[in-house]
């Protein structure tokens, strides 16, 4: 609010406060077509660059953040490019959270065209995670590197795993705080909430898939690279990490070949891109498709149903616990 009044007192005219005022609607309609956003006078103004940094403030944040996210529901994060309204929204903001690790390739661009009179702060949540090297096997290639997404160095799903975005949510409140140091023990106690939830749902992850007897799984978008690090698993995808990677047909021959070979069970896919994929290699193969969310977003009935970042972890657990066996 001292921000706007600020900006009020600088105009000194009526055409002057016009145009802030215009400035002002349009910020409160960033993102476009998201459900998402919320406003509220007073609050720390904080832009996220897709859902699960929105989930994390939004539960760190709570009542003091008015929190706005860029992505629609629905929306596939690797096939989103800002427009201008968006540029309006984030130069409005105190804060500008995006991932990094290489998610946003649009962010460089975009923090060139802020407002320059912008007081926002733009800071990278994945900081301080281990990032797997798209040359290391651990990342997850598949069994032919002809239909890898070269343009990747690092693996930017730091998300999916529970240890990964423990980090994740520290850095979520450190930069709530710093931005909002009146209510950083707020920020604190609301963390040690996420927290607690999220090491339950590490030991659950960890508990599950020590004991599951098959330690393969095969998806379409190379995405669990982190989830089979963490908790001792193997990922062949089918596609690359960005979900337009096409794969040859030898690539699905082979692939088929080791499901055949090593008694995979199930192909898994994800809600927001085609299965056209996954079902051809579960036919060729004759093996059941599944779905292993790469909790890139929430569709629009999710949305509608209230699901939350939470809920599509132990969604997928689930599922991996069951096509593992």
């Amino acid at each position: 609010m001292e921000k706007l009044k600020g900006k009020l007192a600088s105009k000194g005219s009526l055409l002057g406060l016009s145009m802030l005022l215009v400035i002002v609607l349009a910020a409160g309609c960033g993102g476009g077509d998201s459900n998402l956003n919320q406003s509220g006078e007073g609050k720390l103004e904080v832009v996220t660059s897709f859902y699960p940094l929105y989930f994390l403030v939004t539960e760190i944040g709570g009542d003091l953040v008015s929190a706005n996210n860029l992505i629609s529901a629905g929306v596939e994060p690797h096939d989103w490019t800002p427009k201008s309204r968006d540029l309006i929204t984030a130069s409005n903001a105190d804060l500008l959270l995006y991932n990094g690790a290489g998610l946003e390739r649009w962010v460089d661009d975009f923090r060139q065209g802020l407002s320059k009179d912008s007081k926002v702060t733009v800071k990278m949540m994945s900081e301080g995670i281990s990032l797997l090297d798209m040359n290391d096997e651990e990342a997850g290639v598949a069994s032919s590197e002809d239909h890898h997404d070269h343009d990747y160095d690092k693996d930017p799903h730091t998300w999916v795993s529970p240890k990964s975005v423990l980090i994740e949510a520290a850095n979520v409140k450190d930069a709530l705080a710093e931005a909002d140091p009146e209510h950083a023990d707020i920020y604190e106690q609301n963390f040690a909430t996420v927290k607690g939830k999220l090491e339950q749902l590490d030991q659950q992850y960890e508990t599950a898939l020590s004991q599951v007897p098959q330690k393969n799984i095969v998806v379409s978008h190379q995405s669990f690279g982190y989830v089979a690090r963490d908790y001792g698993l193997n990922q062949l995808s089918i596609m690359g990490l960005s979900p337009e990677a096409e794969p040859k047909a030898q690539d699905i021959l082979n692939i088929a070949k080791f499901v055949k070979e090593h008694g995979v069970k199930y192909i898994f896919f994800e809600e927001l891109v085609s299965d056209q994929l996954a079902k051809t290699l579960a036919s060729e193969a004759n093996v059941d498709t599944m779905v292993l969310n790469p909790l890139e977003g929430l569709t629009k009935k999710q949305e509608k149903e209230g699901v939350t970042f939470f809920d599509l972890m132990a969604s997928n657990l689930q599922n991996l616990e069951q096509a593992l066996q």
